[in-house]
């Protein structure tokens, strides 16, 4: 999958966990990223992360870091 979709599909995620939750929104993001995206789209959005996230806004940062330091999630 291009990596820009998976971008722009975590920023819309963010943003809604944004305006519902506050604070708690990366564990959000974070959350519905490991129930409802395929392994293969988890992988490569870490993988972007981690070269730079370029175009993640902060709280799909967030939450992709927090979803790169689970051990369950492949």
């Amino acid at each position: 999958m291009d990596v820009q979709r998976l971008v722009a599909m975590a920023n819309d995620i963010a943003a809604f966990f944004d305006a519902e939750s506050g604070n708690a929104a990366p564990e959000g993001v974070r959350n519905h990223l490991s129930k409802f995206w395929e392994p293969r789209m988890r992988r490569e959005i870490i993988e972007h992360l981690r070269k730079g996230g370029e175009g993640l806004c902060p709280t799909a940062s967030a939450a992709i870091e927090k979803l790169a330091a689970d051990p369950s999630v492949s």
